[in-house]
C-alpha cells in the first residue's frame, strides 16, 4: 500500500535517515505515480542529503501534478537555492506566494533568497584579514600544543595549504574538528566543542550545548544558507505520534530531575507516565528499574528489567540496552542474596549480559558475585564438630598406612574448618609418606601461619626440607621450632641430624654422586644463586683460597659466614 510506504518514508525522514526515507517515498510513487505529496516528500529527503538535481526533479513534478500547491513552490525554490540558481530560486518563492500569500516557509526562502543572489553579486571580501597568509599561520600552529601535533598529519597539512591559498575554502573543512581548532588559534578566541559524557542510569537525553561566542569582528564569514527542508506531510495518526513521544521525552526528562533529587515516587510517576505515552522507547522502563532499585523494591526492578529485555528484543533495540536491563537485574538478585545459591541466578545473569555486550562494569559485578558465592558457601559448610570428627577419621587410616584416604579426610576437615592448624599439620604428614613434599611443605607452612606456637607445624616443614635436602634450611626451622618449645625431643633430633649431615658436606664425606647431586640441587635455589652473584662473596671466596690474612677477617663477619655456612651445605664450598 503506498499509504504504508509513505508513512514509513514520513517514520525515516524523522529519524534522520533520509536515504530510507527515499527508497520508502519511491516505494510508495511506484504504487500512486499521480500523488504530488509523495514527489513533495522525496522532493525534500534528496535536499537533506544536498542531493539538489534530485531534489529539484521531483519538485517540478509535483508542480506538474498540482500546479496551485504552494508548498510544491517551496521544494521547488529550495532546489534552486541548494543548485546556486538564486534567481530561479525567487521566481519559484515569489511564485508560491501568487497562490499563498501568508506562507511563512515561502516568505523565509524567499528572502534567503534574494539574499544569497545579492550577496552573489558583490565582491568576495576576505573576513579573516591576514591570519591564513605567509608563514605566521605555520609558525602559530606550531607554536599551540593544541594543534602542533595536527601538523605530522597530511591531510590536514594539505587543507590549511588550500585555505591559505583562497580562505573561501574553509567553508569546505569547518565540519572537520581539527580545522575548527586551527582557526581558534589563528584568530585567538577560544572555540568551544561540545562533547557528550556517558552517564549513569537514568538515562536522560543530553543536554544541548550553549551556541559558541565570537567577537564580532572576528566572526565567521557568512555562509550560503542552505534551504530548510520543511517537515513531511503526515497524517493525523502520525502527528498524534509524535506529539505523544515528545510528552514521553518530557515526562522522562521531569522523571529524571525528581531522580537526582531523591524523590523517586515521583519520578516512578513520571517514567509510568512516559511510558503510557511511548512504548516503543524502552529507556522508560530502564529508569524506573534504576529507581525501584535505589528504592530497595528489588522484585519490582526485575520485573522491569525482564519488560525492558521482551520489548527491546521485539523492537530490536540496541544490545548496549539489553545487556544495561540484564545487568540491572543481576545487581537487583545480587542484593536479595541471602545464601550462596542465591547468588547462582545472578551470576547466570551478568553471564548473559556480558554476551551481549562486554563491559567493565558487568565484569567486575560478575567477579564480586562469584567471589561472595565462594565465601558464603565456605561459611555455610563449616563445621568445627564435623572437621574434628572427618580429622580423626584420617588420623586412623594415617595409623593403617592408607594415607591417600587420609589425605580425603584432613581435606574435608579443612573444608568444613580451614582454620585448624592440626588438620594441615596431618595432611603435611601425609603428603610426606607420598612423596609429594611441595604440597607437604605448603601445608605445614600453613600450619605455622595458623599457629606460630605449635611445634608440630615446624617439625613437619623440617621433616620436608631434610627430605628434600635443603639441611640448612631444615636447621633454621628447627631452631625456630625450638624458640617456642625448647626441650621438643622432635625438633632437637632434627637439629642434630642437619648438623650431621652439614659437618659432612664440610669434611668432605660425601660421594661424587652425592656431591654432585647436592650440588646440581643448589644450584636452582634462588638464595644459593644470589650468593655466588654477589661480588663481595666472590671477593670472599678467592680471599679464602689465595689470601688467608683477608679470610681470618672474614671469619669474623656473622653475615658473611653465614653464606659461607649455606654453601658448604649446599655441597659448592668445602673446607680443609
Amino acid at each position: 500500500m503506498a499509504d504504508e510506504a509513505k508513512a514509513k518514508g514520513n517514520a525515516a525522514f524523522s529519524a534522520g535517515d533520509f536515504s530510507g526515507a527515499v527508497h520508502h517515498f519511491s516505494e510508495a510513487i511506484s504504487l500512486a505515480p499521480t500523488n504530488h505529496v509523495l514527489y513533495s516528500n522525496r522532493s525534500a529527503a534528496y535536499a537533506s542529503m544536498h542531493q539538489y538535481s534530485d531534489a529539484l526533479t521531483d519538485a517540478k513534478k509535483t508542480v506538474e501534478l498540482k500546479p496551485d500547491w504552494s508548498k510544491g513552490y517551496s521544494r521547488l525554490g529550495a532546489a534552486y537555492l541548494g543548485l546556486g540558481h538564486h534567481d530561479d530560486a525567487v521566481s519559484a518563492y515569489k511564485k508560491g506566494l501568487d497562490y499563498d500569500p501568508n506562507n511563512e516557509a515561502l516568505k523565509s526562502g524567499l528572502a534567503d533568497a534574494q539574499s544569497a543572489a545579492s550577496r552573489s553579486r558583490a565582491p568576495p571580501s576576505n573576513p579573516f584579514g591576514d591570519a591564513f597568509s605567509g608563514p605566521e599561520m605555520w609558525a602559530k600552529l606550531t607554536a599551540d600544543p593544541s594543534t602542533r601535533a595536527y601538523l605530522q598529519q597530511p591531510d590536514f597539512v594539505k587543507m590549511m595549504q588550500d585555505i591559505q591559498k583562497s580562505p573561501s575554502n574553509l567553508n569546505l573543512y569547518l565540519k572537520d574538528q581539527r580545522v575548527m581548532e586551527a582557526l581558534g588559534v589563528l584568530l585567538n578566541i577560544k572555540l568551544r566543542t561540545p562533547t557528550s559524557d556517558d552517564m549513569e542510569m537514568p538515562e536522560s537525553s543530553p543536554s544541548p550545548q550553549p551556541p559558541e561566542r565570537k567577537r564580532p569582528a572576528e566572526a565567521e564569514p557568512e555562509k550560503e544558507p542552505e534551504p530548510e527542508t520543511e517537515p513531511m506531510d503526515l497524517t493525523e495518526e502520525e502527528k498524534e505520534a509524535k506529539e505523544r513521544k515528545a510528552r514521553a521525552q518530557k515526562e522522562k526528562e521531569w522523571g529524571n530531575a525528581a531522580y537526582k533529587k531523591k524523590d523517586f515516587d515521583t519520578a516512578i510517576a513520571h517514567y509510568t507516565k512516559a511510558m503510557e505515552l511511548d512504548d516503543e522507547d524502552i529507556s522508560y522502563i530502564m529508569n524506573r528499574a534504576a529507581t525501584y532499585l535505589e528504592m530497595g523494591q528489588y522484585d519490582e526492578c526485575i520485573k522491569d528489567c525482564e519488560k525492558a529485555i521482551e520489548r527491546g528484543r521485539e523492537l530490536r533495540s540496541d544490545f548496549k540496552m539489553i545487556a544495561k536491563a540484564l545487568t540491572r537485574k543481576g545487581t537487583a538478585l545480587m542484593k536479595m542474596a541471602k545464601c550462596s545459591k542465591d547468588y547462582e541466578p545472578a551470576i547466570e545473569t551478568f553471564q548473559k549480559a556480558l554476551t551481549e555486550h562486554r563491559n567493565p562494569d558487568t565484569l567486575k559485578k560478575l567477579n564480586d558475585a562469584e567471589k561472595a558465592k565462594k565465601e558464603l558457601e565456605q561459611q555455610e559448610y563449616f563445621d568445627p564438630k564435623v572437621a574434628d570428627e572427618e580429622r580423626e577419621k584420617g588420623n586412623e587410616y594415617f595409623k593403617q598406612q592408607k594415607y591417600p584416604e587420609a589425605v580425603k579426610h584432613y581435606t574435608e576437615s579443612l573444608r568444613r574448618n580451614p582454620k585448624d592448624p592440626k588438620a594441615y599439620s596431618n595432611r603435611a604428614a601425609c603428603y610426606t609418606k607420598l612423596g609429594a613434599l611441595p604440597e607437604g611443605l605448603k601445608d605445614a607452612e600453613k600450619c605455622i601461619e595458623l599457629d606460630p606456637t605449635f611445634s608440630k607445624g615446624y617439625t613437619r616443614k623440617g621433616a620436608v626440607q631434610f627430605f628434600m635436602k635443603e639441611y640448612d634450611k631444615a636447621l633454621e626451622t628447627y631452631q625456630e621450632g625450638l624458640k617456642h618449645d625448647p626441650s621438643n625431643p622432635e625438633l632437637l633430633d632434627g637439629v642434630r641430624r642437619c648438623v650431621e649431615q652439614i659437618n659432612k658436606a664440610s669434611r668432605g664425606d660425601l660421594s661424587p654422586e652425592e656431591l654432585e647431586e647436592r650440588r646440581a640441587k643448589a644450584m636452582q635455589d634462588p638464595e644459593i644463586q644470589n650468593i655466588l652473584q654477589d661480588p663481595v662473596m666472590r671477593q670472599v671466596l678467592i680471599d679464602f683460597q689465595e689470601n688467608p690474612k683477608s679470610a681470618q677477617e672474614h671469619t669474623k663477619n656473622p653475615m658473611v659466614m653465614s653464606k659461607i655456612q649455606k654453601l658448604i651445605s649446599a655441597g659448592i664450598v668445602q673446607m680443609r
